[in-house]
């Protein structure tokens, strides 16, 4: 009789406010990948992320596959919130090791790797930290998108619905939002004081600025917001001019010349800019095995 071979397959996921990237591997085969919503354990109810672990995850990724599990997860900064997405995998996957790290650790393994440098992010949030090539040795807390993940998506948003509904922006571009965006007042109240997840809500404008920076005031709200990043996340650490910055997220990927701008202008230095961590996460883990 010949023996059974167990084939290790691990699951890595990459999770922001908005989406999550999932991708199964076997050593360094990729095997499959799926989308899902995001998950925020700081912001979302255990029965919301359940529900679509049964819907979006569960059919595409077989449990029976999966002997280990890492997630790395905005909003995975402490052990409860780690708990939180640990307790809503383990009921499908019950035979996979899990491990839940924050979104910075994952960030840094993607972007840095084993080598030393400052690592941020600038997605739906944003957020630092200084990495030595295994740990995060400084963090600069993010407080979330209501007291600060300055340069995000969620900020601009915040920034541009505000002055839209003030008037504080050129004619041009409330003109702009009026015929491609269809808010008004009610609808962005609305979506922002009582629907869930609101810094998903403000994000969702962010590309729309990027794709109007032909207009001086989407030009300066971007380079300001990065600059007040770069204030905030980044010469705040010692040295920071010594190290590498890397960027990782979709506002970074798709404003690089403007990031690029504003590293000139605070003097720092930029590495690596990736959309999203997980082809880096996937190299890391396969090298692990």
């Amino acid at each position: 009789m010949l023996p059974i071979i167990h084939v290790l397959m691990i699951l890595i996921a990459d999770s922001g406010s908005t989406k999550t990237d999932w991708r199964l591997m076997e050593g360094k085969k990729e095997i499959s990948q799926v989308k899902t919503k995001g998950f925020n354990p700081y912001y979302q109810q255990m029965d919301e992320m359940v529900q679509e672990i049964e819907t979006g995850l569960v059919p595409v990724i077989d449990s029976s596959l999966v002997n280990s599990i890492y997630f790395y997860g905005a909003g995975c900064s402490t052990p409860e919130r780690q708990k939180k997405i640990s307790d809503a995998l383990s009921p499908y996957y019950k035979k996979s090791e899990i491990s839940v790290h924050s979104d910075l650790i994952g960030a840094a393994r993607a972007l840095s790797g084993n080598q030393p440098g400052i690592v941020c992010i600038l997605g739906t949030g944003s957020g630092s930290c200084r990495y030595d090539g295994k740990n995060i040795v400084k963090n600069i807390p993010s407080l979330g998108f209501i007291l600060g993940d300055e340069g995000s998506g969620a900020w601009l948003g915040k920034k541009m619905v505000t002055d839209y509904l003030r008037g504080h922006m050129p004619k041009r571009c409330i003109e702009t939002i009026n015929q491609e965006l269809h808010i008004d007042k009610e609808i962005i109240l609305e979506q922002v004081n009582h629907k869930p997840m609101p810094s998903r809500y403000l994000a969702g404008f962010a590309r729309f600025i990027s794709d109007h920076i032909d207009q001086t005031y989407f030009y300066q709200l971007l380079f300001d917001s990065f600059t007040s990043f770069a204030k905030n996340y980044i010469i705040r650490y010692a040295n920071y001019d010594k190290y590498t910055c890397h960027f990782v997220g979709s506002v970074a990927f798709h404003n690089q010349e403007i990031l690029h701008q504003v590293a000139r202008y605070m003097g720092f230095k930029i590495g690596n800019i990736i959309q999203s961590p997980i082809d880096g996460l996937t190299l890391y883990h396969s090298k692990r095995k």
